[in-house]
C-alpha cells in the first residue's frame, strides 16, 4: 500500500468511527459520515464494487436506523406509561442535553425531557413521570446498541465487497 492509499484509507475509518460518535451524539449525523466514506471510496479508489444492490441494501439499512431509533424510544416510554408528549420531551432532550451539560446530558437530556414533557402537557405526578423518564433512558441505550449493530453491519458489507 503506497503513501496516498494509505491516506485515503485513513480519511475513510475516520468518516466510519465518526459516524459512530453519532450514535451517542445524536447532533452528528452518522449515517451521512457513512456515506462519504462509501462515496470517498469510490472517489479515490473506484465504484466498481458499488453495484444497484449495494445502494440498495444500504438504503435499506439506513431507513432501519431510523425506524429503530424512533421505535427504541417509542417503546422505551410507551413502556412505562408515557404518551406523545415524553416521546417528544425526550427527543428534545436527546438533542439539547449533551449542549447543556456535557457528556452525561446524552443520557440526563432525555429522561428531564420526557420528565417535563409528561408533567406538563400531561399533569403526571412526579413519581410515574420519573419512571417514564426512566423509559426513555432504557429506549435510547436500546437505540444506540441496535444502531451501532446496524452501522457494524454497513459498514462489514463495504470491506467485503472492496476487499
Amino acid at each position: 500500500m503506497n503513501q496516498m492509499e494509505l491516506i485515503y484509507w485513513s480519511i475513510i475509518i475516520l468518516l466510519f468511527i465518526v459516524a459512530f460518535v453519532g450514535l451517542v451524539y445524536p447532533i452528528v449525523p452518522s449515517v451521512l459520515f457513512l456515506l462519504a466514506g462509501f462515496l470517498l471510496y469510490g472517489v479515490f479508489f473506484n465504484f466498481h464494487p458499488f453495484q444497484w444492490y449495494f445502494w440498495l441494501i444500504q438504503g435499506l439499512f439506513i431507513v432501519l436506523l431510523f425506524v429503530a431509533d424512533y421505535i427504541a424510544n417509542m417503546i422505551g416510554i410507551k413502556k412505562y406509561g408515557g404518551s406523545k408528549a415524553g416521546i417528544w420531551g425526550s427527543t428534545i432532550g436527546i438533542i439539547v442535553g449533551p449542549f447543556v451539560i456535557p457528556f452525561l446530558g446524552i443520557l440526563i437530556g432525555p429522561f428531564i425531557g420526557a420528565i417535563g414533557a409528561e408533567l406538563i402537557f400531561n399533569k403526571r405526578n412526579f413519581t410515574e413521570s420519573i419512571k417514564i423518564g426512566f423509559g426513555s433512558v432504557i429506549g435510547f441505550i436500546s437505540s444506540v446498541i441496535t444502531k451501532t449493530i446496524i452501522q457494524i453491519l454497513m459498514i462489514v458489507y463495504f470491506f467485503i465487497l472492496v476487499m
